[in-house]
């Protein structure tokens, strides 16, 4: 068995060219392993057929027919994203929510959790300006980092990491000022 078909089987692509049946296959297979946006498993099916491209080459040595092959078979890519948003399977509102609460319950601010859904492909992602909400993160900030109310860091350190989170200065010295009691319900309210 050469190295080109052992390389086919793990990528999960057999050694003809995909279609559209078998993107759907692997982004299905994707999905129930990961949560993803549109943008990120149209990315996910890009760089399969990518790997599939460059087995495929070599195998055969036709790098032309495989560039050819990866064309026709990318084109399929927006009906597969489309099939799989009008199943209900694939939601980038579903997702961005999910998200936002994930983060923020981690103790990242709300520029934040911005930032990472727009690297996630999720376009102009709504969130709520929610004040407690960003103080409840903050505290949950600090906690993760034992400091002001959980811990002895230096506060302008602090600071200084809870500016380069995206959290205001007026946000972060509020949380600082919280007692351990204050902050702790207010990050016990983010689980709810």
């Amino acid at each position: 068995m050469s190295a080109g078909s052992i390389g086919a089987r793990l990528t999960g692509m057999a050694s003809k060219p995909p279609d559209g049946a078998k993107l759907y296959e692997a982004a299905l297979n994707h999905l129930a392993r990961y949560a993803a946006t549109e943008t990120g498993l149209a990315r996910v099916l890009v760089r399969k057929l990518e790997r599939w491209g460059r087995l495929y080459a070599e195998e055969d040595a036709d790098g032309e027919a495989a560039a050819a092959e990866v064309r026709r078979a990318k084109a399929a890519i927006p009906g597969v994203i489309t099939r799989l948003r009008e199943a209900g399977v694939l939601n980038d509102t579903a997702f961005a929510a999910s998200r936002a609460k994930r983060l923020t319950r981690q103790g990242k601010s709300r520029r934040a959790t911005l930032a990472h859904l727009m690297a996630k492909g999720v376009a102009a992602p709504v969130l709520v300006e929610d004040p407690q909400r960003e103080l409840a993160a903050a505290c949950a900030y600090l906690r993760r980092k034992r400091a002001g109310p959980f811990g002895e860091a230096p506060e302008l350190k602090v600071l200084a990491a809870m500016a380069r989170g995206g959290f205001t200065q007026e946000m972060a010295r509020r949380a600082l000022r919280l007692d351990r009691e204050e902050a702790e319900a207010l990050i016990k309210g983010l689980q709810e």
